[in-house]
């Protein structure tokens, strides 16, 4: 047995598909389809149903699936254990970061960061909490980059700083005509356009409204990513609240502060008992380091 046949037994488990899993492990579909059966013909048990409409375990599948896992964990382990013995860091760091936050901070960290450490190599996967939780507590990702607190069995965080969340409104905008702080009161008959379902940027902006300015929002509009929800602002079609990193010079719109001022925790969140290799002790401190952290900005009244 060996550890890329585990490695394609697991991708076609998941997928439930030979082709998607062959192309997720890069290698052919003949290729990955005949060390399945090389799996199988050793342990003596068909491990997969092969159907046209799909490919599900079979009993000694389900049997070996949760021992194919624990087996991946261990090497995986070995691995990372193994690479940060050494006083050199190199080896793999797989960054979950939120899609709020991942255009804004990431590429002021990651260049200085690979250029002080070469023989590292950072992976960074856009997600939402739950997915980047999940990935976690699965050992797919080694990191997390969320906005605090976050609710996962088995997890660790660590705030890194608080900032400010900042109401966005159209230029012509009656309330963006001075630069005075924007009371709650003044914005609860806008039309509010937020992250959609999922974001945590979202859910904050809601319960903030309702537990500070005693009003739930009416949502016209949802987005999947921050630029795009600017971009509808400007259009007129609506009020939202988004984080001061993402403050632009966009001429269209108009950064206003809150009465009460909302605000979101920013930390690093990873698995209780996993194993923190060396790339990832030294990235959350030079991350913890770098100057112009939190990002801040004066184009916006208040």
């Amino acid at each position: 047995m060996e550890m890329h046949q585990i490695r394609y037994f697991l991708a076609v488990a998941r997928t439930g598909n030979f082709s998607r899993a062959a192309r997720e492990c890069h290698v052919s579909q003949p290729s990955l389809s005949q060390q399945i059966l090389k799996l199988e013909e050793e342990l003596g048990e068909v491990l997969f149903d092969r159907q046209q409409r799909g490919t599900t375990l079979t009993p000694a599948g389900e049997l070996f699936l949760p021992h194919a896992k624990q087996i991946l964990r261990e090497v995986d382990e070995a691995l990372r254990r193994v690479s940060s013995s050494g006083s050199v860091v190199r080896g793999r760091l797989v960054l979950g970061v939120l899609p709020t936050i991942a255009p804004y901070l990431l590429p002021r960290l990651l260049g200085p960061f690979m250029k002080a450490y070469p023989e590292a190599e950072v992976v960074v996967h856009e997600e939402v909490t739950p997915r980047i939780v999940e990935a976690l507590q699965d050992g797919k990702m080694d990191l997390g980059l969320v906005s605090l607190p976050v609710a996962g069995a088995g997890l660790k965080s660590e705030e890194w700083f608080e900032e400010p969340l900042l109401l966005v409104l159209p230029k012509a905008h009656r309330l963006a005509q001075s630069d005075e702080v924007v009371p709650m009161r003044d914005i609860e008959r806008e039309q509010f356009i937020l992250m959609q379902d999922g974001h945590c940027l979202a859910d904050q902006a809601l319960t903030f409204c309702t537990m500070k300015g005693d009003f739930a929002p009416r949502v016209s509009c949802r987005s999947a990513q921050v630029q795009t929800l600017l971009a509808l602002v400007e259009a007129g079609m609506g009020v939202s609240i988004v984080p001061q990193m993402a403050v632009t010079q966009n001429a269209g719109v108009a950064f206003r502060t809150m009465c009460p001022a909302p605000s979101r925790k920013i930390g690093f969140l990873w698995k209780r008992n996993r194993f923190r290799s060396l790339v990832a002790q030294r990235f959350v401190e030079w991350a913890k380091a770098y100057k112009g952290i939190p990002p801040k900005s004066k184009d916006f009244g208040g």
